[in-house]
């Protein structure tokens, strides 16, 4: 069984093991995958990970085309966000400033 000290705050239980997950990286990455190991520094394992690739016309666009990983390991000091990937809903930018203002 999985266990972290994490914050009460987090809507993701790290004690429940084979939990989906996704995780975005740093350059703009994202991956979705089963939760399987990590460490203090967080690197993850997940398996049966999927990528969602990004819009060769727009690199910060994603696209729900996806390719299969398999089982990989994930470097803790890349990762950005990690959530559940149930419930993940994604919100416009309240920063970005709107045509015609």
């Amino acid at each position: 069984m999985l266990t972290a000290n994490v914050h009460s705050r987090t809507h993701l239980s790290l004690r429940a093991p084979a939990q989906e997950v996704r995780v975005k990286f740093t350059g703009g990455r994202e991956v979705t995958g089963v939760l399987k190991g990590f460490d203090k520094l967080l690197n993850l394992v997940l398996d049966d990970t999927k990528e969602y690739l990004k819009d060769p016309e727009d690199p910060y666009k994603l696209l729900d085309d996806t390719r299969a990983l398999g089982l990989t390991v994930c470097r803790g000091t890349t990762v950005m966000l990690i959530c559940p990937a149930e419930g993940f809903e994604e919100i416009a930018n309240p920063f970005l400033e709107q045509d015609g203002e």
